[in-house]
Parts: C-alpha cells; structure tokens; sequence
C-alpha cells in the first residue's frame, strides 16, 4: 500500500476512535437537554429513577423508561434543599439513586488522551512531512545508484544448457567462460587471458538473455543484470556515475557476471556532430570504455552484453581488451525448432504430435515465437474444451502467430469471396508450376489480422545462399494474386497491396544489395543510418537507375505470372471454385487438384 494512503488511513481511524472515547465519556453529549423546572415536574411525578451530581451544577438523570436528561441548578443550593423548596414530597426523594461523581481511573484516562492525544498526533504529522522531506534529499544522493539486479544461480527454476536447444556453437564457446569461472588459476597459470567481454548478437527472440542465464547457471556465480537504458538519464553523469557503481558491485562479489542487455542503447557510434561530444550517453559509453580496459588488471568479472543492432556499437567498445568475442545467434534451423518445441512442451498436456511438421512449416521463427506457439496452442485447445493438445491445435496457432486470429464475424459478400478464391489462387498456381519456388502447404481464404486469405509456403530446405532464379521465381508467385484478378477480372483490386510492398522491397534488394542488377552491376548500394541523419551515398543518376531497374524486374516478374496462369487458366478455375466452396485446401488435396508435379513449367 503506498505509503501516504496508509498515514491518511492511520490518522482517520485514530480520529475515529478518540471521537468515540469523546462521547462515551460525555455523556451529556447523548443526553436531552431540559429545564430545571422539567426536571422537578418528572420528579415530582415519580417519572425520575436515578440521579447524578457532575460537579456543583450538572444533573444527569436517568427515567424509569431508560431515557437520559440533563440539566442545571444553581451551584450554590444543595439538591435536597431545592426539592424541599419547591415543594417535592420526602417520600419520593427517598425512591430517588442520588450519586455524586467522583474522579477515577477512567476520568484519569479520558483526561490523558484528550489532553495529549491531540499534541501527539500534531506532532506525529510534523515527524512525517519532516522524514518525506530528508528521503527526497537522500534521494539526491543515492540517484548515481545503479538499481542493478541479482539473478541467483541456484535458484529452483534456473536455466542451464540443457534447457537451450540449438545454438550448440554459442554454447561451446560460452563453455570456456564458464570453465573460467571455475577454474580461473588453471588459465592465469599458464599466462592464458579469458575475455573480458562476450557481445552476443541475434535477432529479437533468439535467445541471447536465455544463453547468459545459463552460463551464470552453469559456473554458478553471481550473475547482475541490467538493461542499457538503465544508465542513461537526463541528469549529466548520472550515466556514468551507475557504470561505475555497477562494475563496483560486480568487482567485489567476483568471480562475477556482469550482463548488459540491449547494449546499443547506450554504445552507440559516438561523434554524430549535432549534440556535441558532451552529450550524456557518450560520457555513460565512455566510462564503460575506461571500465571494461581501465588500469585495474586481473580481475574476475566478465561482462555479457546484447543486442541485435552490432552495426551501430562503436568500434573502440568492439577491439580486443573489451569485448573480445562476438557470438552469432542465429535463428533455429529445423532440428533446433524440434529441439525447442520439445522443451517448451514439457510442462504441456499434449497427445502424440508430430513436432518434426511443426518445425517444417515454422522457418524463420525464433525461439520466443515457437514459445507463443506452444503458448497460443495450449490456450486453444482449453478454449476448445479439450484435455490434451493435439497436432490441430499446433497446426492453427502457427498461423495465428503469423496471421493473427480467424475473423470470423468478418462476412465476405459473394463477390469478394470470389475475388480472394481467384487471388489466393493465382499465388498458389504460380509457386506450384515455377520450378524455384517453396511448394504450398495451405491455401484459404479466411480472413485472419489483416490478411483476407493467405497461400502458405515452405522451403524444402534451409540455405544460406540463394541464386537470382529463386527469387525471381519468388516474385512471381508473390504476384500471383494481382496477375489472376488482372487475367480474371480485367482489373485490379486493393487486396494485392502487401504483397506489391513485399515485392518491391525484395527487387530493390536484389539491385542495391545483392548485386543482380544487369545494368547496375555487380556493386553494393545502401543508405548509411547515422544519428537524426539518412545519407545516401550514390547520384541522383544513380537513383534513376535503381528505380528503373526495380520496375523492370518487377515487371518482368508480372509478365511471367500472367503467362503462367494463361497457360494454367483451367488449373486456376478448378482451384479457385473449390475455394469458394471449402474456403480451405491443405497441401495433399491442392496436389490432387493441380494433377501435375511440382515446377513442370519453365519459363
């Protein structure tokens, strides 16, 4: 509970209580108050059971019905006295219980706490506004703190190598690391020099904070995390002032792991010229630098750090003597994607899948995305009220990870029914019949996220290298759908605008990156990121020359798509009419349709 609500609370009910200590002990407060010429009447009456004296002039009577009175006399006339004179008979006096207060224990009490009570809570309230105020000075001082966080080692759900599928490559080399953590004199010994820094680099979701928890699992150190935005703050050095508190830490409890993710935001290229050299991340990178190769020597500590933008790192945090190493993470080929969905699914009810068609229709996922995977399956299969998931339900969730959900309330109109069934036609007719291209798994024409259908591929295999034919033979399938709907319907819809983004990016590529342009020729053309700046480094000419020469392939691409499905034009009819039906054909069935082999035509 925040801690000014709980004062507020605290001095509401210390209120609360004194006012009911108040009137239980004012009795007067609760009584009807009357006149001293009432009060004989009901005594003459006989009405009046009770009677108590509070000092000299306070009555406090109580009826015979429960009811209590108050009333005054005069201070100087005994009571007896005045029921004599007013002419009230002895023997109704002598029915009457006179008591005469006195002081007691209770008086005491009551007397203490509405006397002191109030000075102590005044004061208690100073006390508090007098401590808020010293914390926010302390605060001033204990801002250059760096807030570094401890992941304990031997903590029960911690992650080891064995609980980090693939990447067998980053492991071995983070395997010495740990052996030095071990072990540190078997290396010093022989005048060996472990690395002081280890800069892991992939892309979101390979798992580079997952392999650094795993080396401090495995050495069994203490491992101290923090974010690199952590360090920057708009105060000047306060960004240093948290590096060097935190290698501090890191010193005195090594041997020791240091991990700084997200190292980019604060290592980047210094020197941009717009904020000058005194700008705070730099002093924050700076101190990093002087840390990391200072003139301290042989200590114990190694720095972890990650990221997925090494291209922007200053070079002088890259040399030797800081991060000495840089490991690749690369995304999960087939057999880790198996590997992975295994340890995912291991705190999972499933039935028996088949993880090997999963990890082949998932190319290019991450490990964060076959985790949501699993994630999104086993939530699936609860909302279909089922006890285990099954290979359906894995089957759905690769395309709600890549798609998003069914729209299922999103109605189509007859006319665009057909207008997606001939697209999504046209895109699946293209990649079968080209002999490049990845053979289709799935077509539909469900609409899910974004997408009013999709025509899902996968490569037969996973490669590194890829010839200019494949992705011609790529684009022409990405165009596919506009070919069909121009070929169909003598026009041309909205629905082919992702896909004219996605392939005119990938014909831009293969002109300014991968050197297949004919009249660009083989020559790297790129624009450089700097700080708040884009540069290009090429001639007005020279960008006249890229356009047209995206055009030309794009065009190119489109002509081949039109001849194809020309060629082809009963094979699409088919497919798209069973569309229309089923709204979904699956890999088997589309081969059935299509009756002919995959790419038995060139063009």
């Amino acid at each position: 509970m925040n801690n000014n609500l709980r004062n507020l609370l605290l001095i509401g009910s210390l209120i609360f209580f004194t006012l009911i200590l108040y009137l239980g002990y004012n009795q007067n407060l609760l009584a009807e108050k009357i006149s001293f010429e009432e009060f004989l009447t009901k005594v003459k009456n006989n009405e009046i059971k009770t009677i108590t004296l509070s000092g000299k002039a306070n009555i406090i009577a109580q009826t015979k019905e429960g009811k209590i009175l108050r009333t005054t006399k005069d201070p100087d006339e005994s009571l007896t006295q005045l029921f004599k004179d007013y002419g009230v008979a002895s023997s109704t006096i002598l029915t009457l219980e006179i008591n005469q207060e006195t002081g007691n224990w209770k008086d005491i009490l009551y007397a203490l706490i509405f006397n002191v009570l109030p000075f102590l809570l005044v004061a208690w309230i100073f006390w508090q506004i007098f401590k808020q105020a010293q914390r926010g000075t302390t605060q001033i001082f204990s801002f250059s703190k760096s807030g570094i966080k401890v992941y304990n080692p031997n903590d029960p759900d911690r992650v080891t190598f064995k609980d980090v599928a693939g990447l067998e490559e980053a492991k071995q080399e983070l395997m010495e690391i740990v052996e030095f953590l071990k072990n540190p004199d078997k290396f010093f010994k022989i005048g060996a020099r472990i690395p002081k820094g280890v800069l892991l680099v992939g892309p979101p979701g390979s798992g580079k904070t997952l392999l650094a928890r795993s080396v401090a699992s495995e050495a069994g150190v203490p491992f101290f995390y923090i974010s690199g935005s952590e360090f920057v703050e708009m105060f000047v050095g306060v960004g240093s002032a948290r590096v060097r508190d935190s290698f501090s830490i890191a010193k005195k409890n090594q041997p020791s792991i240091l991990f700084i993710d997200e190292l980019d935001a604060i290592g980047k290229i210094r020197g941009a010229g717009i904020t000058g050299a005194h700008e705070e991340r730099e002093q924050t990178l700076n101190q990093i630098l002087v840390e990391m190769d200072g003139f301290e020597k042989g200590t114990k500590v190694v720095v972890l750090a990650a990221t997925n933008r090494a291209d922007v790192l200053d070079p002088a945090l890259l040399r030797p003597g800081r991060f000495d190493r840089k490991i690749i993470l690369d995304l999960p080929d087939i057999k880790a994607r198996e590997e992975i969905l295994k340890i995912h699914l291991r705190d999972k009810k499933f039935s028996k899948v088949n993880l090997r068609q999963i990890a082949e229709r998932t190319p290019g996922f991450s490990g964060a995305d076959l985790a949501n995977l699993c994630n999104e399956a086993a939530i699936l299969a609860a909302r279909r009220n089922k006890e285990f998931i099954t290979q359906q339900e894995l089957l759905d969730s690769i395309e709600k990870v890549l798609l998003g959900p069914e729209r299922k309330t999103k109605a189509y109109s007859k006319k665009e029914k057909e207008i997606a069934a001939y697209h999504e036609a046209g895109h699946a007719i293209v990649a079968h019949y080209l002999p490049y291209t990845s053979p289709v798994q799935k077509i539909s024409i469900i609409a899910r996220g974004r997408a009013g259908g999709y025509t899902l591929k996968t490569p037969l295999e996973e490669r590194s290298f890829y010839f200019k034919k494949e992705f011609l033979d790529e684009l022409a399938s990405m165009l596919g759908g506009y070919a069909a709907e121009k070929l169909i319907f003598d026009d041309t819809t909205t629905g082919a605008s992702n896909d004219l983004e996605v392939a005119t990016d990938l014909a831009r590529q293969l002109v300014t990156k991968f050197g297949m342009s004919e009249k660009l020729g083989p020559i790297s053309i790129s624009q450089k990121q700097r700080e708040f700046v884009l540069g290009k480094e090429y001639s007005e000419k020279t960008a006249e020359l890229i356009d047209e020469e995206v055009k030309n392939i794009i065009n190119q691409a489109l002509e081949r798509a039109l001849k194809v499905l020309e060629i082809k034009k009963d094979k699409l009819e088919k497919i798209a009419q069973v569309l229309i039906k089923k709204e979904v054909i699956e890999k088997k069935q589309f081969e059935k349709l299509v009756g002919d082999k995959k790419g038995s035509l060139e063009i």
